[in-house]
């Protein structure tokens, strides 16, 4: 019993289970190595695969009630937008894509502010206010890192733009790429 009949072929493993192969050996090397989880060895395998030539930057508020991780060039394009609550608030930015971002911990200490269009969403942490990113009207489908919220240790450099949020539209329309940064 537990046979396979001659000629029959092997059933694939289920969903969850991998047939490593011959790579069997060095995966479980890989993870004892580092000290890895399989779990926690398939996503560093995947990041670096699907995030090739990007850094993973941490960063989080001042209290560290907040806290995420970011895929994104360790040379960063922060915009130094000049609207009312950008320049009111110093806001520095750069945009990565919703599928770059994630958030660790602190949702339920977030609250947000939106004005005018309500399209940007701008929220901050309940306890030392301190907005490490937000939601930006130009690319509703990602986010806005401030990178100055960002841990010391994988920004290489920042070029920083800035744009004419006085004349939020006109500048958008006549902007090259902005629109396209939240794109994988």
């Amino acid at each position: 019993a537990g046979e396979s009949p001659a000629g029959a072929k092997a059933e694939p493993p289920g969903p969850g289970v991998i047939d490593l192969g011959a790579q069997s050996g060095r995966w479980a090397a890989f993870q004892e190595r580092h000290r890895l989880s399989c779990e926690e060895a398939a996503r560093l395998l995947l990041d670096a695969y699907e995030y090739r030539g990007l850094v993973k930057h941490t960063g989080g508020c001042h209290c560290g009630a907040v806290r995420f991780e970011v895929w994104a060039s360790a040379d960063l394009h922060v915009f130094n937008c000049n609207c009312s609550i950008c320049t009111k608030k110093q806001n520095r930015h750069f945009i990565v894509p919703a599928s770059r971002f994630k958030l660790l911990k602190g949702a339920d200490n977030l609250t947000t502010y939106t004005f005018n269009t309500h399209r940007a969403q701008h929220t901050f942490c309940k306890t030392c206010g301190v907005q490490s990113f937000y939601t930006p009207r130009s690319n509703p489908d990602g986010y806005g890192i401030a990178p100055h919220c960002l841990d010391d240790g994988t920004v290489q450099t920042i070029i920083t733009e800035d744009i004419n949020g006085k004349e939020w539209e006109k500048a958008v329309r006549e902007h090259k790429t902005i629109r396209d940064m939240s794109k994988p």
